[in-house]
Order: C-alpha cells, then sequence, then structure tokens
C-alpha cells in the first residue's frame, strides 16, 4: 500500500452562494487527468447535496465525501477527521480540496489539519477565500464576524461571478479590505467558478502558525455535527424531511427515494418562486436529472449528464417564517414529507 505523504490541500472558503461548489467544478475540469483529487465538502444542512452536485465517476480520478450538518471543524474536529481519513485512504490522492460550509470558521479547519496528527501526511497550501463584490452592499455581510475571518485567513481572495457585474466592483472590495486590515493578499476574478489553476499552488500563510494563535467558537446547532457525520439514505418510498438551525439560519431539506419521478415542468414553475438565501436541488425528471442552485435571486436549473442516486432538495434561510412557508410551498407541489 502507497503511503499516504505530503498531499497538497486547498481550503475553498466564502460566503453562502458565493459559487464555491462552480469553483470547485471547473477546478475539477481542470485537473490533470493522470492525478487523482478528493474533495471534502461540508454543508450546514443535513442532507448533503454538494456531492451530488460535484458527481464524478471514481475511475475518473474524483473522490468526494461529505461532512453535512453543521460546521465540520466542531467537536475538536473529529466529524472531519473520520471523513477525511476514510476518504484519504479511499483515493491516495495528488491533492485534496476542502469546501467548509458558508457559515464555517475556518481558522479552525486549519487548526485541525496542521494539527500534529496530520503533519507528514498533509501539505497545506493556498487557502482561496470566495466573495461576490455585490455581497458588500448589504450592512449585514459586511460586519459578519465569520465572513470578515475568511477573508482574513486568505492567502488569495478570488471575486467571483465577474462576469454578471454592470460595473467594476475591485475599488470596493479593495476599500473594504483595507478596512480590515487586508492590504497584501492577492485578489483574482473568477467568471463561472474558472480561475487559473497554479493559484493552487501556494503555500498557507497559516500552516505554522495557526495551532499558536487557535481559538474556539461556540455554536448554536440545534444538532451536534458528531451526530450526522454520516450521510442520510433515501428511503425506500416517500421522502425523508431533515432541518437544522444555527448561526441565525434555518435550514430544510429531503432526500427522496429513487423511485420518485419529479414533473419537470412542475419542478422549473414551483423554483423560479422561490425566494429564500440559498437553495441547492438534484433533482430526478422524466427529462433527465436537474442541477438547481438559487442564490441572490438568481436561478440556475442545468440537466446533467450524469445520473443520480436519489433526488435531493435543500434550502437556507435567515428569515424563520420563510422558512415555514418555503416548506410548506414544497411540499405541496412536489408531496414531501412533512414531517
Amino acid at each position: 500500500m502507497d503511503k499516504i505523504a505530503q498531499v497538497p490541500t486547498n481550503i475553498i472558503t466564502g460566503a453562502l452562494g458565493v459559487g464555491k461548489t462552480t469553483l470547485i467544478q471547473a477546478l475539477l475540469k481542470a485537473k490533470p487527468s493522470d492525478e487523482r483529487w478528493a474533495v471534502l465538502v461540508n454543508e450546514f444542512g443535513e442532507i448533503g447535496v454538494d456531492g451530488a452536485l460535484l458527481s464524478s465517476p471514481e475511475d475518473k480520478g474524483v473522490f468526494i465525501r461529505e461532512v453535512p450538518g453543521g460546521c465540520m471543524c466542531c467537536t475538536s474536529g473529529l466529524p472531519m477527521q473520520i471523513a477525511l481519513n476514510m476518504l484519504l485512504a479511499r483515493a491516495k490522492p495528488h491533492r485534496l480540496l476542502i469546501e467548509p460550509t458558508g457559515l464555517g470558521h475556518p481558522k479552525e479547519v486549519l487548526q485541525t489539519l496542521t494539527a500534529e496528527h496530520y503533519q507528514g501526511v498533509l501539505d497545506v497550501g493556498t487557502t482561496l477565500t470566495l466573495i461576490d463584490p455585490r455581497k458588500l452592499a448589504s450592512q449585514r455581510w459586511r460586519e459578519h464576524q465569520t465572513f470578515q475571518e475568511q477573508l482574513q485567513v486568505a492567502d488569495h481572495i478570488v471575486a467571483t461571478k465577474s462576469d454578471l457585474y454592470e460595473q467594476d466592483l475591485l475599488p470596493e472590495l479593495k476599500a473594504y479590505l483595507n478596512k480590515l486590515e487586508i492590504t497584501d493578499t492577492p485578489i483574482s476574478l473568477a467568471e463561472q467558478g474558472e480561475i487559473d489553476i497554479n493559484i493552487l499552488f501556494g503555500q498557507s500563510k497559516y500552516q505554522q502558525t495557526v495551532n499558536e494563535n487557535s481559538h474556539s467558537h461556540s455554536h448554536s446547532n440545534s444538532h451536534s455535527a458528531i451526530e450526522h457525520s454520516h450521510n442520510i439514505t433515501a428511503p425506500a418510498v416517500g421522502s425523508i424531511k431533515v432541518a437544522n438551525n444555527g448561526e441565525g439560519h434555518y435550514s430544510f431539506g429531503w432526500i427522496c427515494s429513487p423511485t420518485l419521478i419529479f414533473n419537470y415542468k412542475l419542478v422549473m414553475d414551483t423554483l423560479f418562486t422561490v425566494a429564500v438565501d440559498r437553495l441547492k436541488a438534484v433533482i430526478i425528471t422524466e427529462q433527465g436529472v436537474l442541477a438547481c442552485n438559487i442564490s441572490d435571486g438568481c436561478v440556475s436549473i442545468n440537466i446533467v449528464a450524469h445520473e443520480a442516486a436519489d433526488s435531493r432538495i435543500e434550502f437556507i434561510t435567515q428569515d424563520k417564517q420563510l422558512a415555514i412557508q418555503t416548506c410548506e410551498k414544497l411540499e405541496t407541489a412536489f408531496g414531501l414529507s412533512s414531517e
């Protein structure tokens, strides 16, 4: 058995809906064909949709594992370590990408990755922090401590969705970073999630200091992350509903039996009326598998080439009443479980 040693590792962090999954999809398409890459994905919701969105046959050198149900650095990083150890053993990767939840604390993730247990196993490189500069219009976002921390740990900042800007927002972004005393971190623009793959090859500025400067954080999640270090499996019939809340956000998700085939037109008509902060879904319809993504009022629904093991729908919002209303809408339209 080949020894797993000095695996180049990159954290890709950023706010909810900023485009982390899209960027990882683009990176996986650009990876050298003779390399195996592993992706560890953490989602705030309990269902785990990103793994299905990123799905790629392992014979193409892409291995994916999820840690659903909150920030994976909780409980001393144990859920993350279990998932990561299993992923490393299975993939024996040439590169590891880690996508924490948009509500996650990247300093604690870095602390876990640079702990004694992984010394000699992982070579922590560039941490990418993604930001949609349009979010700077929101005072709530600008003042959010977690989002500021994500920028402070960055070795490289990526301004995403640059093809959607109506004006140059880089001056506004740089002014915001200056207020946070972030002055030397390089910035790149990404269109459709595409960046220069060479950005990954640098070293982490926190690799040597994170253990010295680490600090703990508390969460108000309604479920312990350790209880959800595994994926929920699809039922034989019908659907299962799972909820989570914390960090001022509410998430609801459903995982559906593979036998459920949704009506394509009904899916389109329904999802274009949803107004939550974030929705991700992989839905099996009579016209194919749909990858659905709603963020900041923008709806993206595409038919994907690969098959899906089951249908999964999950959304996040800060508005509790809106969460309840959206649950009722999706349950009524799609016949989903309300319990």
